[in-house]
C-alpha cells in the first residue's frame, strides 16, 4: 500500500503539472505540453510541501498539506482545461531522442543507487560513488529531524544548508510518506530526467524549427564529446581496455591530460541531484522564454516569471544561467522596433514575477548561506589555469561543436545567434568569475553556452550534408562526423554501465539501520570523516565532522570539528567529549584506521551495539 500511496502522490503532482501547462498553452501541440507539464510538475513536487514546511517543519503534516494544495489545483485545472482539439502530436524525433535517453539515464539510476547485492551490500557506480552519500545524509535527515530550512548533519554545530535544498526535499517527502529510502531518491529524479530530456528537444525544435535539426541538436549535446579518446589509442590493448576499468580514466574526464568536459547523462544528470533539478525546470523556461521573445507569445509571461522564480532553491546555477540569456533576449526584445507596448508589458510582468519570487531566496538562503561569503571571486579561464592553450584546451575537450559554432554563428538567422549571444554571456562569466569555492562547479553555466552551439551546430551540419549531391557521400560525411563528435561519450557510457563500487558494507548497512530505530534523529555520533558515512547516509544521523570534500567545496569553516575528531579518535579526553556534547562512538573500520583509542571508550562506556566489527559506545 505504501507504493500505492507514493504512486498517487506522484502522479497528482505530474497530472496538475500537465493540465496547468494546458491551461497556460491552450494552442500548442502536445510535446510542448509534456515538456512544460512535466517541469511544472517538479515545481510543484518542490514547492508546495516546502511552503508549509517554513511553519510546521519538514513533517507528513507538511506533505501532505503541499499534497492537498495541489489537489485543489488539479481541480481548477481540471475544470478549466480547454476542449478544443490539441493540435499537432510528439512526432518519431521526438520519440528518438528523448526514449533512447531516458533508458540510458535510467538505468544508470537503478543500477547506481543503493544497487544491493546478496550479502547485504549497497552499491554505487563510478559517477554516483562520490557525490551520492551526501544526497543520502541531506534527504535522510531532513525526513528523520524535520528542521526546515535544512541544517547541515554532516558537521556539528547547526550550520544552515548552502545547497539548494529543494532538490533533496522532494525525496524527504515520500520517505515522510513511507517509501524505503532507494525508492524515495529514484522516483523524483526519473520524473526529472523525463523533464530534462522533454524540455530540451521541445526548446531545440522551437528555435531550430525543424525536426531532424532538432534531434541531431539533441545528440551532440547529450551524447556528444571531444577530441579524448586519441589519448586511449596506441600503446597497447591496456591503453584503450582501461577505460572500462579504471577509476575516471574515461575520453570524457581524464584529468592527467587536462580532459574535463565530462558527459552530461553520465556526470552531471546522474550523480548530481541539483543540476538534474535545475535542467528539468530550465530547458523549459529557456522555450518559454524564446515563445515570448521570438514568437511573441505573451500568455506565456506569467507562468515563465512563476517558474523562474522557483529555480534559485532547486539550483542556483540554472537560475544564474536563465537570468543572463534573459538580459541578453531582452536587449533584443528592446531593439525590435515593430515590438509593440504589450510585448514589452509582457517582459516586465515575467522579470517581476521571477524578481519577487527568487530575490527572497537568493539574499536569505544562496547570499546568506553558511560560507556564502567565500564563494564569489575573480579568477580566469576556467579550470584550464595556463595548461593548455586557450583554444586548444576548449577544442580537445568539447570536440567538433567548438571547432563549427563560430562558423555556424554567421549561417544562422537573427533569433538564433542573440540566443547563442546569451550562451556567450554565460562563457565570458564563467571564464572571469568563480560563484563557488570549486572553480569546476562553473561548468553547470558553461553547459548551457555548450547547448546553443550545439544548436548552431546542428544548423550547420544539416545544412552541409543536405547540400552533398551524391547520397554515398553524404552517409560518409554523416558517419565520420557522427563518430568525431560522439565516440568518446561513447565510450564513457560503456564505462559507466559496466562500473560498479562497494558504497556501504553490509556491517555498516546493519548498523545504521540499528542506529535508526534504537538512537533520537537529533543525537551526535564521533565518527571518521570517511565520505561513505553509513550512519550519516543511511540513518540521518548527526556527526561531528563530516569529508571535507563535502564541506570544503560548501565554503564551510569546519576546522574546530575536523581538529575535535581527530583528537577524540586519536587522544580522546572526556571533557572534548563533554564540550561537542557527543551522544556516542562509532567504531567500525574507518575509525580504527584513523586512531588507536577504541580501547579508551571501551573501558569507560557501554557498549550498546556491536556486531560484524561495527561497535557503537552510549557517551551520555
Amino acid at each position: 500500500m505504501i507504493y500505492l500511496y507514493a504512486s498517487l502522490y506522484l502522479a497528482l503532482f505530474i497530472g496538475t503539472g500537465i493540465l496547468l501547462a494546458g491551461l497556460a498553452l491552450p494552442r500548442e501541440p502536445l510535446a510542448a505540453r509534456a515538456a512544460v507539464g512535466l517541469s511544472l510538475s517538479v515545481v510543484l513536487m518542490a514547492w508546495l510541501p516546502a511552503l508549509p514546511a517554513f511553519f510546521l517543519g519538514f513533517r507528513l503534516s507538511s506533505v501532505l498539506a503541499g499534497a492537498a494544495l495541489c489537489a485543489v489545483l488539479f481541480l481548477a485545472a481540471l475544470r478549466l482545461r480547454p476542449r478544443d482539439a490539441v493540435r499537432g502530436g510528439f512526432g518519431p524525433a521526438f520519440w528518438a531522442c528523448v526514449l533512447p535517453m531516458l533508458a540510458l539515464g535510467s538505468f544508470l539510476l537503478f543500477t547506481h543507487t543503493l544497487s544491493p547485492r546478496a550479502d547485504g551490500s549497497l552499491w554505487a557506480g563510478q559517477s554516483t560513488f562520490g557525490d551520492l552519500p551526501m544526497h543520502l545524509a541531506f534527504i535522510k535527515s531532513l525526513a528523520e529531524n524535520g528542521v526546515f530550512p535544512p541544517v547541515y548533519t554532516l558537521v556539528a554545530g547547526d550550520l544552515p544548508l548552502s545547497y539548494p535544498f529543494l532538490c533533496e526535499s522532494v525525496s524527504s517527502a515520500l520517505l515522510l510518506l513511507g517509501l524505503p529510502l532507494r525508492a524515495a531518491c529514484l522516483a523524483p529524479q526519473l520524473i526529472a530526467l523525463a523533464a530534462v530530456f522533454c524540455g530540451a528537444y521541445q526548446l531545440l525544435r522551437e528555435v531550430l524549427g525543424h525536426a531532424g535539426k532538432a534531434a541531431l541538436a539533441f545528440y551532440l549535446f547529450f551524447m556528444g564529446s571531444g577530441f579524448g579518446f586519441f589519448y586511449f589509442l596506441g600503446g597497447g590493448r591496456g591503453n584503450f581496455s582501461r577505460i572500462f576499468t579504471a577509476f575516471y580514466e574515461t575520453p570524457t574526464n581524464y584529468v592527467e591530460e587536462n580532459v574535463v568536459w565530462v558527459n552530461p547523462i553520465v556526470d552531471l544528470l546522474v550523480p548530481q541531484r541539483a543540476t538534474l533539478f535545475g535542467w528539468a525546470v530550465l530547458f523549459s523556461c529557456l522555450y518559454l522564454l524564446c515563445r515570448l521573445t521570438f514568437a511573441r507569445d505573451r500568455r506565456v509571461a506569467p507562468l515563465l516569471g512563476l517558474m523562474a522564480g522557483a529555480l534559485p532553491m532547486l539550483h542556483t546555477h540554472s537560475f544564474l544561467s536563465l537570468a543572463v540569456v534573459s538580459a541578453v533576449l531582452l536587449v533584443y526584445a528592446l531593439l525590435d522596433r515593430e515590438r509593440p507596448p504589450r510585448q514589452l508589458a509582457a517582459w516586465l510582468l515575467y522579470a517581476g514575477l521571477a524578481a519577487a519570487a527568487a530575490l527572497p531566496q537568493v539574499l536569505c538562503f544562496t547570499l546568506g548561506a553558511s560560507g556564502a561569503q567565500h564563494f564569489i571571486r575573480f579568477s580566469f579561464n576556467w579550470v584550464n589555469a595556463g595548461r593548455d592553450n586557450y583554444f586548444w584546451f576548449y577544442l580537445k575537450n568539447i570536440g567538433l561543436v567548438y571547432l563549427l559554432a563560430p562558423l555556424a554563428f554567421f549561417r544562422a538567422d537573427r533569433p538564433q545567434r542573440w540566443l547563442y549571444g546569451g550562451g556567450l554571456a554565460l562563457l565570458a562569466l564563467c571564464e572571469c568569475i568563480v560563484f563557488q569555492p570549486n572553480p569546476y562547479d562553473n561548468n553547470k553555466l558553461l553547459y548551457i553556452w555548450h547547448f546553443m552551439g550545439c544548436m548552431l551546430a546542428a544548423g550547420l551540419l544539416w545544412r552541409a550534408a543536405a547540400g552533398l549531391r551524391h547520397r554515398r557521400w553524404r552517409r560518409a560525411a554523416a558517419g565520420l562526423g557522427v563518430f568525431l563528435a560522439t565516440f568518446g561519450s561513447v565510450l564513457t557510457a560503456g564505462r559507466e554501465l559496466v562500473s560498479g563500487y562497494q558504497q556501504f558494507g553490509a556491517a555498516e548497512v546493519r548498523a545504521a539501520a540499528w542506529a535508526e530505530s534504537a538512537t533520537s534523529p537529533g543525537a551526535l555520533f564521533l565518527t571518521a570523516d570517511n565520505h561513505n558515512n553509513a550512519l550519516a547516509s543511511l540513518a540521518g544521523r548527526r556527526i561531528l565532522c563530516g569529508s571535507g570534500s563535502y564541506l570544503y567545496y560548501h565554503g564551510l569553516d569546519y576546522g574546530a570539528q575536523y581538529d575535535a575528531m581527530q583528537r577524540l579518535l586519536t587522544v580522546p579526553d572526556e571533557s572534548l567529549l563533554e564540550q561537542w556534547k557527543i551522544d556516542y562512538a562509532w567504531f567500525s573500520s574507518y575509525e580504527r584506521a584513523a586512531g588507536g583509542a577504541e580501547a579508551w571508550y571501551a573501558e569507560r562506556y557501554e557498549a550498546v551495539y556491536s556486531a560484524d566489527g561495527v561497535t557503537v559506545y552510549r557517551i551520555r
